[in-house]
């Protein structure tokens, strides 16, 4: 009886590490935290408070990640993208990738959303404005080798369908897909990887991994 009161004792503490890993919450971010990628590419965290965190992008060739957006307010608990900053000014945030984080994330974790834009292409704003449906889906765990090292990463499918056009040539239906990989070792995104079809004839959108980054405490 011992032994089996010992056994069942140590399969719960087993156990307990490997369910705490398959959900993850937000990250600590602190001021000062910085993540460099390719293309020239940075993303520091400048202000945080009880309403989120501030996270500044670099100038960079690839747009969409940022959205045209030199600040961007996260919010604290699930970090979508709240508000578009510049100075003291905040500004309702409705491009894409607003719930690119939707924590706490988990395997099998799906959510969606939906946004209306101007189209972006050569780096600038076109007059065409279009409806998208964004899906996010977390596939799973990946071990995962970019410049910046060796990392235990989850692993994000991305699909946006473009589902109305203020133009007849808008390209309603069309599907483009990503994938993103989190590590809650770098508490950011450390590689993008874009639909090939949509790389084709555009030297604006590229496929990016983290260089380097630092933690403050």
């Amino acid at each position: 009886m011992k032994k089996m009161v010992s056994l069942g004792c140590l399969v719960v503490f087993l156990s307990a590490p490997v369910f705490a890993q398959d959900k993850i919450d937000a990250p600590a971010w602190n001021v000062g935290d910085k993540w460099t990628f390719t293309g020239n590419g940075t993303i520091e965290v400048i202000k945080g408070d009880q309403s989120g965190y501030i996270l500044e992008f670099s100038e960079r060739n690839c747009v969409v990640e940022t959205q045209g957006c030199n600040a961007i307010l996260f919010e604290k608990s699930n970090r979508n993208r709240i508000y578009a900053v510049e100075g003291d000014k905040r500004k309702k945030y409705v491009m894409g990738l607003a719930k690119i984080f939707d924590f706490p994330l988990m395997l099998g974790k799906k959510w969606k959303h939906a946004y209306s834009a101007k189209t972006i292409m050569g780096g600038a704003y076109h007059p065409v404005s279009n409806d998208y449906s964004e899906n996010y889906t977390v596939v799973g765990w990946e071990d995962l080798q970019v410049q910046a090292g060796r990392f235990k990463a989850l692993k994000l499918e991305y699909k946006r369908i473009t589902t109305g056009s203020s133009s007849s040539w808008g390209g309603t239906g069309e599907e483009s897909n990503y994938l993103y990989w989190y590590s809650p070792e770098v508490k950011y995104l450390v590689k993008c990887q874009y639909d090939k079809d949509i790389l084709k004839g555009s030297k604006d959108i590229f496929n990016w991994e983290l260089i380097s980054f630092q933690l403050k405490k």
